[in-house]
């Protein structure tokens, strides 16, 4: 078995790495070889399939929708092997793709973001303008107008181009222009660019209410009985409110425990996990069983596809009535009570 990473590598501290533990654990529990190939280049994922394929691999999967070109191409090169693909369908019989509804996931996080906003002015951050990032936005859109009508979402995108999905320094920009418009809540869908807002967030830390923009003000005020850390207090004394990321593929809430205390406020409100992990051991399981077929897979909540993250790190932000309230929401979603928007 092969996987082709590309764009940060697979230790980028989101969707690859999730898949490359779903590799990890297929070696551990199947008895199978995994092997890896980085690409940095988009241009060179061509390069890593071929060179899985001509040594008659099992499966070769190869993840994103940079991906999808050059899978679609090996694929035709090699119809006898077996082809994996996440984020993009792909027409021939040999190619299982993989892809998730992450707009119900998102649906969720709006909520959250919306509901837990002090400024009532929240932002999302994506990576590429494609449809694939626009199913976050448009979840987590939707749920935050559900949660509180007025609130005013901030959406904004890197780019056209892959190179959105690894440009950090833009990114950190972005938070900063939408903090600066009072959102004290930003969400990242941006694979490794995300951490430019997170860093941005531990860095700042905080708004405030002097240099919010007109007709932006503190208009609740959530986190006033969570424990704050001395750093905390000497940098945002006064008038001030928690800045908060919402992470995204892997459970990044313990980056935002600046001071090494969970019990202290965290500058990470939630993740949106997306289980790429799951789906990636699945196709392997299946191809070690000689049962894996082509065809595209949609994973979502109901399939534990997706799933918003709440831990040690993040739980004393996040009341118990909400928490009930973002679980009557999943279970609609799941039921198909709820549609979500995915555009």
């Amino acid at each position: 078995m092969g996987i082709v990473y590309h764009g940060a590598g697979k230790f980028d501290g989101g969707f690859n790495e999730n898949a490359y533990q779903g590799g990890q654990r297929a070696a551990r529990e199947l008895g199978v070889t995994v092997n890896d190939f980085e690409a940095p280049d988009p241009s060179q994922i061509i390069e890593g399939l071929r060179a899985f394929a001509r040594n008659g691999f099992d499966l070769t999967i190869s993840l994103g929708i940079a991906s999808a070109g050059s899978v679609r191409a090996a694929a035709s090169e090699f119809p006898g092997l077996k082809f994996g693909l996440t984020e993009a369908p792909a027409p021939q019989p040999n190619v299982t793709s993989l892809t998730f509804r992450q707009e119900e996931g998102a649906y969720l996080i709006g909520f959250l973001a919306a509901s837990q906003s002090a400024t009532g002015v929240v932002g999302f951050v994506g990576g590429m303008h494609v449809p694939l990032t626009r199913r976050y936005e448009a979840g987590y859109r939707a749920g935050a107008l559900a949660a509180r009508p007025g609130v005013q979402v901030i959406a904004q995108y890197l780019g056209t181009t892959p190179d959105a999905w690894n440009n950090p320094a833009k990114a950190k920009e972005v938070a900063a222009g939408m903090r600066a418009r009072g959102a004290d809540i930003l969400f990242t869908a941006a694979g490794s660019s995300g951490n430019g807002v997170i860093d941005y967030v531990n860095q700042t830390q905080c708004l405030s209410a002097a240099g919010l923009p007109p007709g932006v003000i503190f208009g609740r005020r959530p986190y006033a009985s969570v424990p704050k850390s001395a750093r905390y207090r000497a940098a945002c004394a006064g008038d001030t409110s928690p800045l908060f990321f919402v992470g995204v593929d892997r459970n990044q809430n313990p980056r935002g425990d600046t001071d090494g205390d969970p019990a202290t406020l965290n500058h990470g409100l939630s993740s949106l996990l997306v289980r790429a992990d799951r789906g990636i051991y699945t196709m392997i399981r299946e191809a070690r069983q000689g049962r894996l077929r082509g065809g595209t897979r949609s994973l979502g909540l109901a399939e534990g596809g997706v799933e918003y993250a709440v831990d040690r790190y993040n739980a004393a932000l996040i009341p118990s009535a909400l928490r009930v309230r973002l679980e009557t929401l999943r279970g609609r979603i799941i039921r198909g009570d709820l549609k979500v928007p995915s555009q």
